[in-house]
């Protein structure tokens, strides 16, 4: 029985939803259907009783009854406005009274006749005028099933106050308009509710995404769309674009509505992040590239000096240039940044400031898979190469890919990773998601930390192009897979790949220069190609800028040793504490509220609890997701919009937490 339920419930809402919006046409069917119902009661009636004395009984009987009706429906409609009750009353008098005259007359009287044509066609428009705009303005007594169920519901949220109304409804999802409460909520406290809507709506979760109205502050623009419906893969469907420039859209995936995502990748970087498992070396790589191949003006000179040939080894024939040694990838990075002063030299002479299709340059897509292990083996030295490089080949015709699993700043220098726009896959908990998504994508909820590596293929996208209606809706990459479903289908991957074949594109001079290593500003004589940057020898590179000696009297050699300065304290640094699970870090939350009540204290702000969160290794976010609950849900603590601080109302229960 239990069961029973809850797979009613889980399926109600949001069926009930979509059949009223996909059936939003009958409200205007009754009407016209009423109208031929009305001409054959009316010829029926004269049939009957249209002769001799039975006539004027029947005219009798018809008059009272239009009476009776007509004062029914004006008692029964009181709870209408004025025009409503008027309209309603108008026509059943009408109607009833030319019931009346038809059944005496007949239909075939010319009079009669005219009046049920011009008579029929103004009261059914009529009807259908006042529907529509009644479904516009959201006015009670009309089917808006969204509006409906958001009303019966929304107290259950704390949105008491704000209205939704339905402003356009498709196969698979329904657009709305949520008007807020002016000045007192905003768009920011509806995206952090999300989740509390639909539970309170009974909507599965990921139903809602919610946006801004960039024209006014006080309206929000709400997605809806079937979560459900992205749980299974979706088959890699061919390239959308064959032969078109770079320029054009890539297709990777489709968005959670419906829609195809549609990503113009020229003009700036991308980070691609996700724990393993999650599927973004097939989500990311081979569904970018197999659409960036197709193209007719694009290199792709790419790297992975990590996994070798298993990602982007298929792909080998599509590539431009591929290494997967360390000497490989230090070379191809020093060729990239040698070939950045030609480049914009070029487009200079040609007066233009980025690259753009037909300027005589092909496109570059610098594509490099488990980047920390690229910086581990560039070094120092080659680490600032590739920054130079990232900060510069956007304006000379060029996009940097890096992939990787955790974008912390022991992986991905802090001065990249602000420059790179956001593809971010399932990760391990929400401190994570925080180094996978824009600042923004947080704020409009996104939490890429739900799927973990259950759902691979699911990713959010946060970049130069994108609505920003979409950023915290949730795609599916297309898949790859064999007829099991699971399996990668690697030889149709490189089949793929095979059509597209590197050799059949004209390159320009400098990218060929690239593509046959050559032009390299910075040399490394290496036998070994698993030679660590450390190990080289320094013959092998060439020599840095000479600056002046401060002090040409102080001599040293490399293997003599550091002295300590005499002048110089002692500093102890701190080990850092141990990281703790989610559990353990709401433990130390709740124990510092209990702490503050027996101290008397009567309220604190988010940032007082940073000591707690920063040594637990969670984040800003996570901690405003605990006083939610903490406030919304255990009624533990509450907030004073005055005063902008959380307000202590009962000490927490230590053991249940």
């Amino acid at each position: 029985m239990a069961s029973k339920q809850i797979t009613l419930a889980e399926d109600s809402s949001w069926e009930r939803v979509k059949a009223a919006q996909a059936s939003k046409v009958m409200t205007l069917a009754p009407p016209w259907v009423l109208w031929p119902v009305i001409g054959a009661i009316g010829t029926g009636l004269h049939a009957l009783f249209g002769h001799g004395t039975a006539a004027a009984w029947s005219a009798i009987g018809l008059t009272l009854g239009t009476v009776l009706l007509t004062g029914v429906t004006w008692l029964v409609a009181h709870e209408r406005g004025i025009l409503g009750r008027g309209s309603a009353t108008t026509t059943t008098a009408v109607v009833a009274m030319w019931v009346t005259v038809c059944s005496v007359a007949g239909f075939t009287q010319p009079v009669i006749l005219w009046f049920w044509i011009v008579g029929g066609l103004v009261t059914a428009a009529a009807w259908n005028i006042r529907t529509v705009i009644r479904s516009r303005q959201g006015a009670p007594g009309v089917v808006d099933s969204l509006a409906f169920l958001f009303d019966q519901n929304k107290d259950k949220a704390n949105l008491d106050g704000a209205r939704m109304a339905t402003v356009k409804a498709g196969e698979r999802k329904i657009e709305a308009a949520m008007a807020l409460p002016a000045g007192e909520k905003v768009v920011a406290d509806i995206q952090k509710k999300t989740e509390h809507i639909e539970s309170a709506m009974g909507l599965p979760p990921g139903t809602i995404n919610v946006a801004q109205n960039l024209d006014r502050a006080d309206l929000a623009h709400v997605t809806l769309s079937d979560p459900r419906l992205m749980r299974a893969p979706i088959p890699w469907p061919g390239p959308s674009r064959p032969g078109a420039s770079i320029a054009e859209p890539l297709r990777p995936g489709a968005w959670q509505d419906g829609d195809d995502v549609t990503h113009v990748i020229i003009g700036h970087h991308v980070q691609v992040m996700g724990k393993t498992g999650s599927g973004k070396s097939i989500g990311a790589a081979w569904d970018y590239l197999a659409e960036i191949i197709s193209r007719c003006d694009v290199a792709v000179l790419a790297a992975d000096i990590t996994k070798g040939e298993q990602t982007l080894g298929p792909l080998r024939p599509a590539l431009h240039r591929f290494e997967t040694t360390k000497a490989g990838v230090r070379s191809l990075v020093a060729d990239m940044a040698a070939q950045l002063k030609p480049r914009t030299d070029y487009l200079s002479s040609r007066d233009l400031a980025n690259w753009k299709p037909g300027c005589g340059l092909t496109y570059q897509i610098g594509w490099f898979e488990e980047v920390p292990d690229i910086f581990d083996a560039l070094g120092d030295k080659g680490v600032e190469t590739f920054l130079k490089l990232l900060k510069a080949i956007r304006s000379a015709g060029g996009t940097i890919v890096l992939s990787l699993q955790r974008s912390d700043w022991t992986q991905m220098p802090t001065i990249a990773r602000g420059q790179l726009a956001k593809l971010c896959f399932g990760v391990e908990d929400s401190g994570d998601a925080t180094f996978g998504l824009s600042e923004a994508q947080e704020e409009a909820g996104a939490r890429p930390e739900l799927w973990g590596s259950s759902q691979p293929g699911m990713a959010y996208l946060d970049a130069p192009g994108i609505d920003r209606a979409r950023i915290a809706m949730p795609m599916r990459t297309f898949a790859w897979l064999k007829a099991d479903g699971i399996t990668p289908d690697v030889e149709a991957m490189r089949a793929y790949a095979a059509q597209w074949p590197a050799e059949s594109k004209t390159l320009d001079e400098f990218t060929a220069a690239i593509v046959a290593g050559q032009g390299t500003t910075m040399t490394m004589s290496s036998s070994d190609d698993d030679q660590d940057p450390d190990d080289i020898d320094s013959d092998d590179w060439t020599p840095t800028v000479p600056t002046e000696d401060p002090d040409p009297d102080v001599h040293g050699d490399i293997d003599d040793p550091i002295q300590d300065d005499p002048d110089d304290k002692d500093y102890e640094f701190a080990r850092p504490e141990q990281r703790l699970s989610d559990a353990e870090a709401r433990t130390a939350i709740l124990s510092q509220l209990a702490a503050w009540i027996d101290e008397g204290r009567t309220d604190f702000t988010t940032a007082d609890l940073a000591p707690i969160w920063t040594a637990a290794g969670k984040y800003r976010q996570w901690a405003q997701r605990q006083l939610t609950q903490l406030r919304d849900e255990d009624g533990v603590i509450g907030y004073d919009d005055e005063t902008q601080r959380h307000t202590l109302l009962r000490r927490p229960d230590l053991v249940s937490a």
